[in-house]
């Protein structure tokens, strides 16, 4: 079965920095994405950033564009996420997903999940 575990989360000051990342099993990854996603409680789910298992494309939401980068190690089937600079508007739980999609500027998708990280980043 495909099992995602993502890890790496923190407390951190504003315009500090933090790693996640994200080990899959069950799974090629050369034939298949991961992406990052984060819901707080109460707010719906938003796409923060993906990556092509084949070719390696990354894509982000317009609010992370400069601050984050994705990256992954396909031999380890391992996918991370630098988070730069960050924000308060940054704080909440982060989770990895497979078979992400990229449309119109958005990160969305999603098909076998992991069970998040919380990130914090106090004002």
């Amino acid at each position: 079965d495909v099992q995602l575990q993502a890890c790496g989360g923190g407390l951190v000051q504003a315009g500090g920095c933090l790693r996640l990342s994200c080990a899959a099993s069950g799974f090629n990854f050369d034939d298949y994405g991961i992406g990052w996603f984060r819901q707080a409680p109460g707010k719906e789910r938003e796409g923060v950033s993906c990556i092509s298992g084949s070719d390696g494309s990354t894509h982000y939401t317009s609010s992370v564009k400069g601050r984050f980068t994705i990256s992954s190690d396909n031999a380890k089937n391992t996918v991370y996420l630098q988070m730069n600079s960050l924000k308060p508007e940054d704080t909440t739980v982060y989770y990895c997903a497979t078979d992400p999609i990229y449309v119109l500027g958005l990160v969305g998708g999603g098909e076998y999940w992991g069970q998040g990280t919380q990130v914090t980043s106090p004002a």
